[in-house]
């Protein structure tokens, strides 16, 4: 039942990215998404932007507008005041390689570009750490999105 839930989670996401998008690396893909402006304003702030444009590949954990807008009140201002936690949050949420949904598996830890490693669990759908993966294997030209539902956190 879970392979076939992601299995439907990546058919969803592919129907709904553009035909073109392979041809976008993920930074453009981010900014043509619209739902990713807090976290394009933050991977700008800290000076990532030519990282996720380069060769990758990479897999992005990806929180929406949303996510980043259910912190604590304050939260993103500090963030982007304080570049190297921001820095660090936000390379929590990149893993070297293209990680697609069907390489997920029950348990699975990832090495994070931060250095800790992130878990994915797949009772009750897809999670990284807890986060839900609502849309998965945005393929870009140099790497893949998964589309999540809460900033994680590293420890």
């Amino acid at each position: 039942m879970l392979r076939r839930t992601l299995i439907a989670l990546a058919a969803t996401t592919a129907l709904s990215a553009p035909a073109f998008a392979q041809d976008q690396d993920i930074v453009d893909i981010a900014v043509g998404a619209g739902t990713f402006t807090t976290l394009v304003a933050a991977v700008e702030a800290a000076g990532l932007v030519d990282v996720l444009k380069s060769d990758g590949p990479f897999t992005v954990f990806a929180p929406t507008d949303e996510a980043f807008a259910a912190l604590p009140e304050g939260t993103v201002e500090a963030l982007l005041a304080d570049i190297p936690t921001l820095t660090a949050i936000l390379t929590y949420h990149v893993v070297p390689g293209a990680v697609m949904s069907t390489d997920l598996s029950e348990g699975l830890t990832a090495a994070t570009v931060q250095g800790q490693d992130v878990t994915i669990t797949l009772a009750d759908g897809p999670k990284v750490n807890g986060a839900n993966i609502v849309a998965a294997d945005i393929v870009a030209s140099n790497g893949v999105i998964h589309v999540i539902d809460a900033v994680i956190l590293p420890e």
